[in-house]
């Protein structure tokens, strides 16, 4: 349901988050004059393709704040390697997200369960020569790998995903969606009907900074009708840098949830932290 503060004052953190990035980072880009794409703001793009043929190992930290009555918090690391394969005229992009999660125990002040959770992967096939609209569409499955019943479904899940943007200029706009089922597993356990959606707004500056906006917003369609969504606003800023030569993407966003479930533990905050190892073809 809607957060108890009116909606425009649930949206003013994030806003007010968004600016305090933007004055940072135009502060950094000031002394750059030349609104060209260098090598790194090339890159930078280049991340912000969900179907691009890059090979990445991005290591994602989100952590959320405020949940349930002990205002506890909870963690969760993604490891998620990115293959892209070419067959012929498309590309297949391979996407893992493997979590590492620390969950509290929402009745105490203290205490949680730590372990891996379920692994999803998704297979987008996407043409290797990309029009003004670039796209993929491919299944995503979800497997009961948690180690602990705290940290995942126990169901074997899956369901069509979806992804499409555009670039142009220094924009890139786009959105990704899926819903997945559950078709076995565990049959003491929930049943799975999860709907993501995620859009993305990237504005690149020069020298491999950009701002970014990708909040990421759910449903549970098999809880009663006031407990399906999560719904956060938000954004931040990156930068792409290099060790030595290898390149890498930083990024860090904050996200106030101006929409949570009525009586289920949800997060008022979350802060997502990411680290990326490029490997350009």
């Amino acid at each position: 349901m809607l957060s108890k503060t009116p909606i425009a004052i649930a949206w003013m953190p994030g806003v007010l988050a968004c600016a305090c990035v933007l004055v940072f980072l135009a502060g950094s880009a000031a002394a750059q004059t030349d609104t060209g794409d260098d090598e790194e703001s090339a890159l930078a793009k280049a991340t912000q393709n969900p179907v691009g043929d890059l090979i990445s190992l991005p290591f994602q930290n989100n952590t959320l704040f405020d949940i349930g009555d002990h205002d506890r918090s909870a963690n969760t690391l993604n490891i998620q390697p990115v293959i892209p394969v070419k067959a012929g005229r498309w590309n297949l992009i391979n996407r893992t997200i493997v979590p590492v999660q620390y969950q509290p125990d929402m009745q105490a002040e203290t205490g949680g369960t730590s372990g891996l959770g379920d692994i999803n992967h998704t297979l987008f096939v996407s043409p290797a020569v990309p029009g003004a609209v670039i796209w993929g569409v491919g299944p995503s499955v979800t497997l009961p790998t948690s180690t602990d019943t705290v940290l995942g479904s126990g169901k074997l899940s899956l369901g069509p995903s979806f992804v499409a943007l555009t670039m142009r200029g220094p924009w890139v706009v786009g959105g990704l969606v899926n819903n997945i089922w559950s078709v076995a597993g565990d049959s003491d356990r929930s049943d799975v009907n999860f709907f993501l959606f995620q859009y993305f707004v990237n504005y690149n500056l020069n020298d491999g900074w950009y701002l970014t906006s990708a909040p990421i917003i759910t449903s549970n369609w098999e809880a009663d009708r006031g407990e399906r969504w999560r719904v956060p606003f938000g954004g931040g800023g990156g930068k792409i840098f290099r060790i030595g030569s290898q390149p890498m993407n930083f990024q860090s966003q904050a996200f106030y949830y101006a929409v949570t479930p009525d009586t289920n533990p949800a997060p008022a905050w979350e802060l997502r932290v990411q680290l990326q190892f490029l490997f350009p073809q």
